[in-house]
């Protein structure tokens, strides 16, 4: 999955944002520019469940042995 945001705004002015595709505590590394973009203060938080995940990254045998 492609890391994205998702943003919806109420016509309140609420605005909830979430991180999609974005695995481990990454995810919160993402908040400086939700609220940079959105020009807004984030109040609140919760977590999904990737936020528990870990990346996996997939390596071949080639760069092992290339030691890259």
């Amino acid at each position: 999955m492609k890391k994205q945001f998702q943003i919806r705004i109420y016509p309140d002015g609420k605005i909830e944002a979430k991180t999609l595709g974005i695995k481990g505590a990454k995810c919160t590394d993402q908040i400086q520019i939700l609220e940079q973009l959105l020009e807004a203060r984030a109040l609140e938080h919760s977590f999904t469940a990737e936020y528990y995940e870990s990346e996996v990254f997939e390596t071949n045998e080639q760069e092992l042995k290339s030691g890259i």
